[in-house]
């Protein structure tokens, strides 16, 4: 049974798909990230349908790793008798024609590396959920997937017949099979499958090289930045939670979501990374989002989350023919969070966005035009900063007037202000000014727990959140604060369990949170080494690296015991709060040598 922290993931920024340990695809949406899995045994417990594999007879062991600095897979199967194969897995991103080339396409090459290896291919693609199974027409190199909505082609060299009837062949040198669009290839899938290799590995590579990165943990944090721009959907600019939909937060708690969409929370966060790591095309792509999502909202109240096309329905059902990782359903799709009242996504958009007013390098920059368009947010987080929602975690059984979203409100109109200034709007900066104070003193007087000498999760409450751990770098509070100090302190002696932060300990509709969420943890890094803690923030950064799987990548949740990883993979929080807690961490360059 495939476990989550096993899994690797391959993209282009237009589909993406999960690889197991063997070279088993068994995760992939088409036509995109948020379409229907036409491979999805990682949700069924048989997997012998929606399977995209690659087995090698009397199997002995497997390898696996990463091409360096690329989003290609290398994966290395070994038989019982010295036979070697090695799968290259991609999906093909490249400039081409003046644009950039990123097809709905998976390509796998297969070539002989010793001995005499032999193989089945198991191309089992599904539809409607795991509910249907494609019409199958095929020709002399290629076979052609029909489902309702979709046509897959794929183009080999590999035997037609040997694909077709899952028989056993003997690899005599190399296979190169490309899955994608009902095209015509213009040449042998060979030549082309190899081309497009050399043109994306190049791709990647250069990419990589104009990161900025720190010193230290290299290549922990090109590993993060490939995988937060894997998520990125280039054609919109959304960014996605995660890859996944239902892969549960714990074992058998029902905490199973669809993450296939884009938070606006989120958002800011990847921007926020995004930018400390230079990767300005991408950042830019979600500003141009971003900013749709608020054009369209006309000074109506904000989704917390939309689809990547930027529409707004995102209606929750279950799926009753996938029975869930490990038998752990339901599977939903969908997500109803999408109708929650959240009002910090007030302050998300308006953060986000800040950073076309104020970043050079950015090609479209932010005009007095752009500021009037959000100051409608800006008057929405004036208006609702005190008043009950459900909150960062999305609570659906309660609301209440939660601290993190009405700081979000406050910094929406503190940022509001800053642009005004920078833009020489005066009247517009005594009124957002005058906001955000006024908005900056009840919060204060109201989030403010004496007897816990501490901010505490909700408005004249008594309990903790690890939200409350952002409250300096949002700018609420200065890191030197003796308020920011002891809230610090409070956190970590309500949710820090062993050597993870719980978002909450506090039952919920669910009942208890049973693992770690794991950003939350790299929260406490942060404000750790904001607070002067330093070589405990370093000790327990170098820790939470050891919890990443093999790759270098993070699932939603961990098991504070077992160290197992949970929930929806790979999630771009995880891996925001890696790039971030680098950043902070590390040794300057002038500093090593």
């Amino acid at each position: 049974m495939t476990a989550i922290a096993d899994l690797a993931l391959i993209g282009n920024c237009t589909i993406g798909a999960l690889i197991d340990p063997r070279g088993n695809i068994v995760w992939s949406c088409f036509p995109r990230f948020d379409g229907d899995p036409t491979f999805c045994s990682l949700l069924r417990e048989d997997d012998q349908l929606g399977i995209f594999s690659v087995e090698i007879a009397d199997f002995a062991r497997a390898e696996q790793n990463y091409l360096e600095n690329t989003a290609i897979l290398v994966t290395r199967l070994h038989d019982q008798h010295g036979g070697c194969i090695e799968i290259t897995d991609f999906a093909p991103r490249f400039g081409q024609y003046g644009r950039m080339f990123r097809p709905m396409t998976l390509v796998r090459r297969l070539k002989r590396l010793g001995g005499s290896p032999r193989l089945t291919l198991r191309v089992r693609p599904v539809f409607g959920y795991g509910t249907g199974h494609p019409d199958i027409t095929w020709g002399s190199h290629h076979i052609r997937y029909v489902m309702p909505d979709l046509t897959l082609r794929l183009t080999t060299n590999a035997s037609i017949t040997a694909v077709l009837g899952e028989t056993p062949f003997f690899l005599e040198d190399s296979v190169t099979l490309i899955l994608g669009p009902d095209e015509t290839v213009p040449q042998g899938a060979e030549e082309v499958g190899r081309r497009f290799l050399d043109e994306t590995t190049q791709y990647w590579r250069e990419w990589v090289r104009f990161l900025g990165i720190p010193y230290e943990w290299q290549a922990a944090v090109i590993r993060a930045a490939i995988t937060l721009k894997l998520n990125a959907y280039d054609d919109t600019g959304a960014i996605v939670a995660a890859m996944t939909t239902s892969l549960p937060e714990a074992a058998g708690s029902g905490r199973n979501w669809d993450y296939r969409f884009c938070w606006l929370r989120d958002g800011y966060f990847v921007v926020n990374a995004l930018n400390r790591v230079g990767a300005t095309r991408s950042m830019e792509r979600y500003l141009s989002y971003i900013i749709n999502i608020a054009a369209d909202a006309n000074g109506k109240p904000l989704q917390p989350v939309y689809r990547i096309d930027g529409r707004a329905d995102l209606e929750e059902r279950i799926e009753p023919a996938l029975p869930g990782y490990r038998g752990m359903g339901p599977v939903r799709i969908g997500n109803q969070a999408y109708k929650q009242v959240q009002h910090d996504v007030y302050g998300s958009a308006i953060l986000a966005a800040t950073h076309i007013f104020f970043d050079q390098r950015l090609t479209r920059r932010g005009d007095e035009g752009l500021f009037r368009r959000l100051e409608p947010l800006g008057e929405l987080a004036a208006h609702n900063f005190d008043q009950p929602d459900a909150g960062i975690w999305e609570l659906r059984g309660s609301a209440r007037v939660h601290t993190f979203s009405s700081v979000m409100c406050w910094a929406g109109c503190d940022r509001l202000a800053r642009i005004a200034a920078h833009l020489g709007l005066d009247d517009r900066v005594d009124y957002w000014r005058g906001h955000a104070d006024r908005m900056h003193r009840v919060i204060l007087a109201r989030a403010w727990n004496t007897s816990r000498n501490a901010f505490v999760s909700t408005f004249d409450g008594d309990a903790m959140d690890a939200s409350l751990l952002l409250l300096a770098e949002l700018g609420f509070l200065d890191a030197a604060d003796p308020h920011f100090v002891t809230t610090v302190a409070a956190v970590e002696q309500d949710l820090l369990h062993g050597d993870y932060i719980f978002r909450y300990v506090e039952e919920d509709d669910f009942g208890e949170p049973q693992n770690a969420f794991l950003v939350c943890t790299f929260w406490y890094i942060n404000a750790l080494a904001a607070i002067g803690r330093r070589d405990e923030a370093r000790a327990l950064f170098e820790k939470l690296l050891a919890s990443r799987n093999r790759h270098g990548l993070l699932a939603e949740h961990i098991d504070p015991e077992s160290g197992e990883l949970w929930g929806n993979f790979v999630q771009t929080y995880s891996m925001v709060g890696l790039i971030n807690s680098a950043i902070r961490l590390s040794m300057r360059w002038d500093q090593a040598f």
